[in-house]
């Protein structure tokens, strides 16, 4: 687990799929990351078994919750291996009542910096719709530079990357 000022980042369990059956089902969360067709608390068990938490077996990383620190879940932040990218990609989605805080920012910081020692991370990836004007901010605070599109999934994204420094 990792821990801020404000906030916590740690594994997501099946006890957090009440969360994520939320979280997914945000309307901006299927405008700009898409719809995962996930309307029941099994079908975000599934999601959680077959996405997050088979890739920090997979991968030793994966997409975490994100709390604040009296723990109420505000969203998710981690690393993702995307087929068709050589490097990790970092993701990240909060709830909309969350936004503009700078939780994402400021979780993103310190997970960047942890993975990056912890797996010898010296570049990390980052896939936004065209035109996602507030995630393009949070990527360029966090240093990502914009390296124009890329074809991912048969689907055209904006395409960052960040350096180790």
């Amino acid at each position: 687990m990792l821990v801020t000022e404000r906030l916590r980042v740690e594994h997501l369990v099946l006890n957090d799929a009440g969360f994520i059956l939320d979280l997914v089902n945000q309307p901006d969360w299927k405008t700009y990351i898409g719809d995962k067709n996930i309307e029941t608390l099994q079908a975000a068990e599934t999601y959680l078994l077959q996405g997050p938490i088979n890739s920090y077996l997979e991968n030793d990383f994966g997409l975490y919750k994100l709390s604040l620190r009296e723990d109420i879940p505000i969203g998710m932040v981690g690393l993702v291996r995307r087929p068709g990218l050589t490097i990790p990609d970092l993701g990240y989605a909060l709830l909309p009542e969350y936004y503009g805080q700078g939780y994402v920012t400021e979780a993103a910081k310190e997970l960047l910096d942890f993975e990056r020692k912890r797996l010898d991370l010296m570049t990390i990836a980052a896939l936004t719709v065209p035109g996602h004007h507030r995630s393009h901010r949070v990527l360029e605070r966090l240093g990502f530079k914009t390296l124009g599109q890329k074809e991912v999934n048969q689907q055209l994204s904006d395409y960052f990357e960040w350096k180790s420094p």
